[in-house]
């Protein structure tokens, strides 16, 4: 045999074998046994293996109906004693940590994936979620002893007997109507509607189920009509400054964060300054706010000398300037309230039903369960797939969260 014959048989081995080995070492899909895939699903899903009797149940599901097999896991108490509430607690904070006490805020979107429902109501329902045990105390509006105690107690929050829904307003005197999901929950209320002008709620609402912050939303060629007093039209002495940077925020943030014109968050800043014994405000029909001479908050007059010829907000309408210009991408929708309304619940609804709302939810959950950002066309064909599902399966948030899991469960 020729010596050149040899090399190239020799080398022909040399691949085969390479590659064997690749095959065998690779974590991908194509080579992960189903008991393999289906232990890495449920722990992705829960943070923990399951047990012996799971794992065969499951690996038999995925041979032939993966999500299936991620219903399954998820029926796992961690899936919302541990992952939904790590998932959630973030959104509940302005410093967007994970380690923060059980909240009714967290509690109640817990609750709504559990329970399988419309993940939109998280944003405009009179809803929310209570622990029901002997021993807890009640639900209070001036601390969060309640969901601290049901946390502390290790209660299971998977179990419909021990975390159950009920409405808002039946527990924190708002009327069914001022009542917006977590917007109006105690814990969104002392992060968001604490001291400040009340921006801060449509900020962080933004971020964390639009998922743009105001940089991406950023627009200056709509109106500055409704752009508050205490925003400077000429901030250091440059009115530039105000035309190319401040009107792309406030004329789009300002129009519609006066939908939370009658809302406060009391406390005593001197003695709790972290507003742990603080309770939610709303100006119901009839009240005078002494500094505004109507139902809007004082807030809103905050440094009103910055520019007294600004805009002074008088009622809690808002209007929904981005259905216009660049930010028409956010996907509006064509149904009730279209743009404009009174007060929170309306601006919740509009948030809500936009396609950045629901394309938001998939790439957070697809984050969280993959462990990472979609990072190619396969990945960014898997986030519309699954929006598209989400909106099929009338927004449960766990179709999502098992189609992530399958389609990482070979990583």
């Amino acid at each position: 045999m020729r010596p050149c014959n040899m090399f190239i048989i020799k080398a022909t081995k040399a691949v085969a074998l390479t590659c064997l080995l690749g095959s065998l070492l690779s974590p991908g899909l194509a080579n992960a046994d189903a008991r393999d895939q289906a232990k890495r699903i449920h722990e992705r899903l829960t943070g923990v293996p399951p047990d012996a009797a799971t794992l065969d149940t499951m690996a038999t599901q995925v041979s032939s109906s993966p999500v299936t097999a991620a219903y399954t896991a998820m029926e796992d108490p961690a899936f919302y004693n541990v992952t939904i509430k790590n998932f959630v607690a973030p959104w509940t904070n302005e410093a967007m940590s994970s380690f923060v006490p059980l909240n009714d805020y967290t509690a109640t979107v817990i609750g709504v994936v559990r329970d399988g429902l419309d993940f939109r109501r998280i944003l405009y329902d009179d809803i929310l979620y209570v622990g029901q045990a002997s021993g807890l105390p009640a639900y209070s509006n001036t601390n969060n002893n309640h969901y601290a105690a049901l946390e502390r107690g290790n209660y299971d929050l998977s179990d419909p007997d021990i975390l159950v829904d009920t409405t808002q307003s039946s527990r924190n005197g708002l009327p069914s109507s001022a009542t917006a999901g977590i917007m109006t929950s105690r814990a969104a209320a002392q992060a968001f509607f604490s001291a400040g002008t009340n921006r801060a709620m449509f900020r962080f609402t933004l971020l964390n189920h639009l998922c743009n912050d105001l940089e991406q939303v950023n627009d200056v060629t709509r109106p500055p009509d409704r752009i508050r007093q205490d925003v400077s039209r000429s901030p250091g002495g440059d009115s530039r400054v105000f035309l190319n940077n401040c009107v792309g925020c406030h004329s789009g943030m300002d129009p519609m964060a006066q939908a939370f014109a009658y809302y406060d968050y009391q406390y005593d800043a001197d003695a709790d300054p972290d507003g742990e014994l603080g309770r939610l405000i709303y100006n119901t029909v009839g009240t005078v706010d002494p500094e505004t001479g109507t139902r809007v908050q004082g807030k809103y007059l905050i440094n009103a000398g910055n520019f007294e010829h600004g805009y002074v907000t008088t009622d809690d309408q808002w209007d929904n300037y981005w259905r216009k210009g660049p930010n028409r991408r956010l996907g509006w929708a064509d149904t009730a309230p279209r743009g404009s309304g009174s007060g929170a619940k309306s601006l919740g609804q509009e948030l809500a039903q936009s396609e950045a709302f629901a394309e938001c939810q998939v790439k957070k959950v697809f984050r969280n369960v993959c462990l990472r950002d979609p990072v190619d066309t396969a990945d960014h064909n898997q986030i519309d797939s699954m929006v598209n599902s989400l909106s099929a399966s009338n927004f449960n948030l766990k179709q999502t969260f098992a189609e992530s899991a399958v389609y990482c469960m070979g990583d």
